[in-house]
């Protein structure tokens, strides 16, 4: 059962969605830390995020403060994790250092939070209705990896990316606030859309690492092999194979816009500024005919900034870009 808030947290939140359905040990204790040890961690983990480079950051800056720092707290714990699997500093001992996010989680939930990061977290767990197991999902997703992602289905790929990548947006629209259930569907699909596309852009650097997200029956299908992947060969094959995956992309994206009018009107920007980026990195895929294993798609500050822009003015209503 997801956590819920109990109704005096909730009161401190507008427009966040309270169902007050959990059972009382399911509320979330508050922090042990100080108001300035509080502000002091958000601090932290905003400055972490900013100097990660992230495609969010540029999204979670639309948001209002109280909002804002409890996404940076949300995406830092999700670095984290990433990090622990991707870094490679831990080796051997990665699995072990994921077991004690989910350790950590626990305490922060207890309200017995210890480090920058983690008091951040805690407050916002004490603030907003987040389901604890949305944030094990990022962790047991991020586990998959230690293994060597391989895939043999398309179905078998959607799971990761559920654990990945829409158990973080799950976590995310109860910051946000939502009135219409249907929100966790499209945040799903969303959450889908954005990691299929990560996947196609990173193609060459996840080889690089043994991985390969891309299904292997699909690659069969299409007559596309790793050891094209590998020697960069951009056959007339693994051109209409990109095609087909940017379109499934599209698709989902399709599905988890209908998301943003179910948001609070103060959160909205946050997942249209996203998906703008994603749109335009496929839309780059394209330009480039496809060829993904040659061609590195990415944005700049200055384009980051200037699709903001946009999507600030037609909130606004200019509609002249």
């Amino acid at each position: 059962m997801p956590l819920r808030l109990r109704p005096d947290a909730a009161v401190n939140v507008p427009g966040t969605k309270f169902i007050n359905t959990a059972p009382q040990s399911a509320v979330v204790a508050a922090p042990s830390a100080t108001p300035e040890r509080i502000e002091h961690a958000y601090k932290v983990v905003a400055e972490a995020t900013k100097a990660a480079s992230s495609n969010f950051y540029y999204a979670f800056i639309t948001l209002p403060t109280d909002k804002r720092n409890s996404v940076y707290a949300g995406y830092s714990f999700c670095r984290l994790a990433d990090d622990i699997v991707d870094d490679g500093e831990y080796g051997d001992d990665a699995g072990e250092e994921l077991d004690s996010l989910r350790i950590k989680l626990a305490d922060a939930y207890d309200g017995r939070a210890e480090g920058d990061m983690w008091i951040a977290l805690g407050d916002t767990l004490h603030r907003y209705p987040i389901d604890r197991q949305h944030l094990l999902d990022v962790v047991d997703g991020c586990r998959m990896d230690l293994d060597g992602a391989t895939y043999d289905t398309f179905d078998d790929l959607v799971k990761y990316c559920k654990l990945v990548a829409s158990a973080t947006g799950l976590a995310l629209i109860e910051v946000f606030g939502y009135e219409d259930d249907r929100a966790v569907e499209f945040a799903t699909d969303l959450g889908i859309a954005l990691q299929l596309i990560n996947i196609l852009r990173d193609i060459t650097e996840d080889l690089e690492i043994g991985r390969v997200y891309l299904p292997a029956r699909e690659m069969a299908e299409y007559s596309v092999s790793v050891d094209d992947l590998r020697n960069k060969r951009a056959t007339s094959e693994f051109k209409r194979f990109m095609k087909f995956q940017v379109g499934r992309a599209r698709n989902y994206l399709a599905s988890g816009v209908r998301l943003f009018p179910l948001l609070d009107g103060q959160s909205r920007s946050c997942p249209e500024t996203m998906t703008s980026v994603y749109e335009t990195l496929l839309g780059q895929i394209e330009k480039n005919d496809y060829d993904v294993l040659n061609n590195r798609v990415g944005l700049s500050k200055f384009q980051k900034l200037r699709l903001l822009a946009i999507i600030w003015l037609r909130r606004r209503g200019f509609r002249f870009l």
